[in-house]
């Protein structure tokens, strides 16, 4: 079954390549969807693909990549819309 899931992360999250990082695992697993900086220097991402490996990017940022620190994720189900192609990075704050 495919799922969408929108994730905020909060911590240490900005100016370790948070981003760079969701990226190369979300093409790794198969997902698509962005990611992109807040200004309240938290990350959002959205995720959409099959159950598994959605759900295994959210564990993934959980934990985000060796230089992070992450304080609270905070995560939102949607239905899957297949609008997305492949997965980018986004300009901060789009």
């Amino acid at each position: 079954m495919k799922i969408r899931s929108t994730v905020i992360v909060r911590g240490r999250v900005q100016g370790v390549a948070f981003r760079h990082h969701t990226a190369r695992t979300a093409q790794e697993r198969q997902v698509t969807g962005w990611v992109r900086n807040l200004f309240d220097g938290s990350v959002e991402a959205c995720f959409e693909g099959e159950e598994m490996d959605v759900l295994s990017m959210v564990t993934w940022c959980q934990r985000g990549p060796d230089l992070a620190r992450v304080d609270e994720l905070v995560e939102r189900r949607g239905e899957y819309t297949g609008e997305f192609t492949g997965f980018q990075i986004r300009n901060d704050y789009e």
